[in-house]
Protein backbone atom coordinates (compact mmCIF):
# COMPACT_ATOMS: atom_id res chain seq x y z
CA UNK A 1 0.00 0.00 0.00
CA UNK A 2 1.30 3.42 -0.94
CA UNK A 3 0.91 6.55 1.11
CA UNK A 4 -1.92 8.86 0.04
CA UNK A 5 -1.04 11.75 -2.23
CA UNK A 6 -1.27 15.33 -0.96
CA UNK A 7 -4.31 15.75 -3.21
CA UNK A 8 -6.14 12.92 -1.43
CA UNK A 9 -5.32 14.34 1.99
CA UNK A 10 -6.51 17.77 0.86
CA UNK A 11 -9.89 16.30 -0.10
CA UNK A 12 -10.24 14.83 3.39
CA UNK A 13 -9.50 18.24 4.88
CA UNK A 14 -12.93 19.39 3.68
CA UNK A 15 -15.04 16.37 4.65
CA UNK A 16 -16.87 15.87 7.95
CA UNK A 17 -16.38 12.85 10.18
CA UNK A 18 -20.12 12.23 9.86
CA UNK A 19 -19.80 11.89 6.09
CA UNK A 20 -16.74 9.67 6.45
CA UNK A 21 -18.53 7.27 8.80
CA UNK A 22 -21.35 6.90 6.26
CA UNK A 23 -18.90 6.15 3.45
CA UNK A 24 -17.11 3.57 5.58
CA UNK A 25 -20.41 2.05 6.72
CA UNK A 26 -21.26 1.52 3.04
CA UNK A 27 -18.11 -0.60 2.87
CA UNK A 28 -19.03 -2.62 5.95
CA UNK A 29 -17.02 -0.67 8.56
CA UNK A 30 -19.14 0.13 11.63
CA UNK A 31 -16.45 0.92 14.21
CA UNK A 32 -14.26 3.75 12.92
CA UNK A 33 -15.29 6.75 15.05
CA UNK A 34 -13.07 7.03 18.13
CA UNK A 35 -15.37 7.11 21.13
CA UNK A 36 -14.68 9.67 23.86
CA UNK A 37 -12.07 12.19 22.69
CA UNK A 38 -13.28 15.72 22.02
CA UNK A 39 -11.39 18.52 20.32
CA UNK A 40 -9.79 21.04 22.66
CA UNK A 41 -9.13 23.78 20.11
CA UNK A 42 -11.78 23.98 17.34
CA UNK A 43 -10.54 24.72 13.86
CA UNK A 44 -9.91 23.20 10.42
CA UNK A 45 -9.79 19.45 9.91
CA UNK A 46 -6.89 17.40 11.19
CA UNK A 47 -5.64 14.94 8.55
CA UNK A 48 -2.61 12.67 8.66
CA UNK A 49 -1.26 9.13 9.03
CA UNK A 50 -1.30 7.59 12.49
CA UNK A 51 1.88 7.25 14.53
CA UNK A 52 1.02 5.37 17.71
CA UNK A 53 2.00 5.12 21.36
CA UNK A 54 0.69 2.27 23.53
CA UNK A 55 0.35 2.31 27.30
CA UNK A 56 -0.29 -0.56 29.72
CA UNK A 57 -1.04 -0.13 33.44
CA UNK A 58 1.81 1.42 35.41
CA UNK A 59 4.04 -0.65 37.71
CA UNK A 60 5.50 1.08 40.75
CA UNK A 61 9.07 -0.25 40.44
CA UNK A 62 9.33 0.87 36.81
CA UNK A 63 7.32 4.04 36.54
CA UNK A 64 9.38 6.52 38.53
CA UNK A 65 10.41 10.07 37.64
CA UNK A 66 13.92 8.94 36.72
CA UNK A 67 12.47 6.86 33.88
CA UNK A 68 11.97 10.06 31.88
CA UNK A 69 15.76 10.36 31.55
CA UNK A 70 15.88 7.15 29.50
CA UNK A 71 16.03 8.07 25.81
CA UNK A 72 14.35 4.75 25.03
CA UNK A 73 11.29 5.71 27.06
CA UNK A 74 8.59 5.11 24.43
CA UNK A 75 6.66 8.24 25.34
CA UNK A 76 9.68 10.51 24.95
CA UNK A 77 11.14 8.54 22.05
CA UNK A 78 7.82 8.59 20.22
CA UNK A 79 7.56 12.36 20.47
CA UNK A 80 11.05 12.72 18.98
CA UNK A 81 10.41 10.16 16.21
CA UNK A 82 6.86 11.04 15.13
CA UNK A 83 7.22 12.06 11.48
CA UNK A 84 6.29 15.44 10.11
CA UNK A 85 2.71 15.37 8.89
CA UNK A 86 1.66 12.48 11.16
CA UNK A 87 -0.97 12.35 13.89
CA UNK A 88 0.27 11.12 17.28
CA UNK A 89 -2.35 8.62 18.54
CA UNK A 90 -2.19 7.33 22.11
CA UNK A 91 -3.76 4.18 23.52
CA UNK A 92 -4.43 5.05 27.18
CA UNK A 93 -6.91 2.19 27.66
CA UNK A 94 -9.68 4.83 27.97
CA UNK A 95 -8.24 5.72 31.38
CA UNK A 96 -8.18 9.48 31.97
CA UNK A 97 -7.26 9.33 35.66
CA UNK A 98 -3.68 10.26 34.72
CA UNK A 99 -2.35 12.34 31.86
CA UNK A 100 -1.42 10.79 28.53
CA UNK A 101 0.88 13.77 27.89
CA UNK A 102 1.24 17.46 28.68
CA UNK A 103 1.88 20.78 27.02
CA UNK A 104 5.66 20.43 26.61
CA UNK A 105 5.36 17.18 24.66
CA UNK A 106 2.41 18.47 22.64
CA UNK A 107 4.35 21.63 21.81
CA UNK A 108 7.33 19.55 20.70
CA UNK A 109 5.05 17.59 18.35
CA UNK A 110 3.72 20.84 16.92
CA UNK A 111 7.24 22.16 16.39
CA UNK A 112 8.15 18.93 14.59
CA UNK A 113 5.33 19.52 12.12
CA UNK A 114 2.86 16.92 13.39
CA UNK A 115 -0.76 17.38 12.35
CA UNK A 116 -2.39 16.54 15.67
CA UNK A 117 -2.47 14.51 18.87
CA UNK A 118 -5.26 12.15 19.98
CA UNK A 119 -5.73 10.15 23.17
CA UNK A 120 -8.60 8.14 24.61
CA UNK A 121 -7.39 9.36 28.02
CA UNK A 122 -6.73 12.87 29.28
CA UNK A 123 -4.10 15.59 28.97
CA UNK A 124 -2.55 17.80 31.62
CA UNK A 125 -1.74 21.49 31.03
CA UNK A 126 -5.01 21.73 29.13
CA UNK A 127 -5.23 25.55 29.01
CA UNK A 128 -1.86 25.65 27.27
CA UNK A 129 -2.64 22.73 24.92
CA UNK A 130 -5.92 24.41 24.00
CA UNK A 131 -3.94 27.45 22.85
CA UNK A 132 -1.78 25.44 20.42
CA UNK A 133 -2.37 25.65 16.68
CA UNK A 134 -2.06 21.85 16.40
CA UNK A 135 -5.39 20.02 16.88
CA UNK A 136 -5.64 18.07 20.16
CA UNK A 137 -8.29 15.56 21.24
CA UNK A 138 -8.82 14.05 24.68
CA UNK A 139 -11.64 12.94 27.00
CA UNK A 140 -11.08 15.31 29.95
CA UNK A 141 -8.35 17.21 31.82
CA UNK A 142 -6.10 15.11 34.03
CA UNK A 143 -3.31 16.74 36.04
CA UNK A 144 -1.48 13.65 37.45
CA UNK A 145 1.64 12.58 35.57
CA UNK A 146 1.24 9.61 33.26
CA UNK A 147 3.53 7.56 35.52
CA UNK A 148 0.83 7.21 38.15
CA UNK A 149 -1.32 5.06 35.86
CA UNK A 150 0.39 4.48 32.50
CA UNK A 151 3.49 2.53 31.46
CA UNK A 152 4.61 3.32 27.90
CA UNK A 153 5.57 0.12 26.09
CA UNK A 154 5.55 0.57 22.31
CA UNK A 155 5.75 3.01 19.43
CA UNK A 156 4.08 2.58 16.06
CA UNK A 157 2.39 -0.74 16.82
CA UNK A 158 -1.31 -1.43 16.24
CA UNK A 159 -3.31 -0.02 19.13
CA UNK A 160 -6.85 0.46 20.40
CA UNK A 161 -7.94 4.08 20.80
CA UNK A 162 -11.45 4.81 21.99
CA UNK A 163 -12.48 1.27 21.11
CA UNK A 164 -11.19 1.52 17.52
CA UNK A 165 -8.32 -0.46 16.01
CA UNK A 166 -5.67 1.95 14.74
CA UNK A 167 -2.81 0.63 12.64
CA UNK A 168 0.28 2.71 11.91
CA UNK A 169 -0.29 4.62 8.68
CA UNK A 170 -4.08 4.56 8.87
CA UNK A 171 -5.38 8.02 8.03
CA UNK A 172 -6.82 9.95 10.95
CA UNK A 173 -9.35 12.66 10.16
CA UNK A 174 -10.59 14.92 12.92
CA UNK A 175 -13.10 17.75 12.84
CA UNK A 176 -14.89 19.65 15.59
CA UNK A 177 -17.09 16.60 16.25
CA UNK A 178 -14.41 13.94 16.74
CA UNK A 179 -11.93 11.63 15.02
CA UNK A 180 -12.35 8.90 12.39
CA UNK A 181 -9.74 6.27 11.50
CA UNK A 182 -9.72 5.32 7.80
CA UNK A 183 -7.95 2.05 6.91
CA UNK A 184 -5.06 2.97 4.64
CA UNK A 185 -6.11 0.79 1.70
CA UNK A 186 -9.49 2.56 1.51
CA UNK A 187 -8.32 6.16 1.75
CA UNK A 188 -8.25 7.05 -1.96
CA UNK A 189 -11.73 5.74 -2.77
CA UNK A 190 -13.25 7.13 0.44
CA UNK A 191 -11.76 10.56 -0.22
CA UNK A 192 -13.15 10.57 -3.76
CA UNK A 193 -16.61 9.48 -2.68
CA UNK A 194 -16.91 11.75 0.33
CA UNK A 195 -15.85 14.79 -1.68
CA UNK A 196 -18.89 14.18 -3.87
CA UNK A 197 -21.08 13.36 -0.87
CA UNK A 198 -20.13 16.69 0.70
CA UNK A 199 -21.16 18.59 -2.42
CA UNK A 200 -24.53 16.83 -2.40
CA UNK A 201 -25.05 17.38 1.34
CA UNK A 202 -24.28 21.09 0.98
CA UNK A 203 -26.86 21.28 -1.80
CA UNK A 204 -29.46 19.43 0.28
CA UNK A 205 -28.87 21.63 3.31
CA UNK A 206 -29.38 24.78 1.25
CA UNK A 207 -32.60 23.37 -0.23
CA UNK A 208 -33.92 22.46 3.24
CA UNK A 209 -32.99 25.89 4.58
CA UNK A 210 -35.08 27.31 1.76
CA UNK A 211 -38.09 25.24 2.80
CA UNK A 212 -37.76 22.06 0.70
CA UNK A 213 -39.08 18.72 1.97
CA UNK A 214 -36.57 15.91 2.44
CA UNK A 215 -38.86 13.48 0.56
CA UNK A 216 -37.42 12.90 -2.89
CA UNK A 217 -34.46 15.09 -1.98
CA UNK A 218 -32.62 13.11 0.69
CA UNK A 219 -32.15 10.48 -0.67
CA UNK A 220 -32.57 11.88 -4.20
CA UNK A 221 -35.40 9.65 -5.44
CA UNK A 222 -37.14 12.45 -7.32
CA UNK A 223 -35.66 12.71 -10.86
CA UNK A 224 -35.89 16.50 -10.64
CA UNK A 225 -33.44 16.50 -7.74
CA UNK A 226 -30.54 15.50 -9.98
CA UNK A 227 -31.36 18.29 -12.42
CA UNK A 228 -31.56 20.82 -9.61
CA UNK A 229 -28.25 19.56 -8.24
CA UNK A 230 -26.61 19.94 -11.64
CA UNK A 231 -27.81 23.52 -11.93
CA UNK A 232 -26.76 24.27 -8.34
CA UNK A 233 -23.24 22.92 -8.97
CA UNK A 234 -22.84 25.11 -12.04
CA UNK A 235 -24.13 28.17 -10.19
CA UNK A 236 -21.85 27.57 -7.19
CA UNK A 237 -18.82 26.30 -9.13
CA UNK A 238 -18.96 22.96 -7.27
Amino acid sequence: MTNPTPEILEKLAHVSTATLTTSLFRRGFRNVFIQGPQRMNPGPNMVGPAYTLRYIPAREDLDVLDSFADRENPQRKGVEECPEGAVFVIDSRQDSSAASAGCILATRLQMRGCKGIVTDGGFRDTPEISALEMPAYHTRPSAPTNLTKHHAVANNDPIACGGVSVFPGDIMVGDNEGVVCIPLHLVAEVAEETEEMTVFEDFVLEMVQNGASIFGLYPPTDPETKEKLKAWRQQNNR
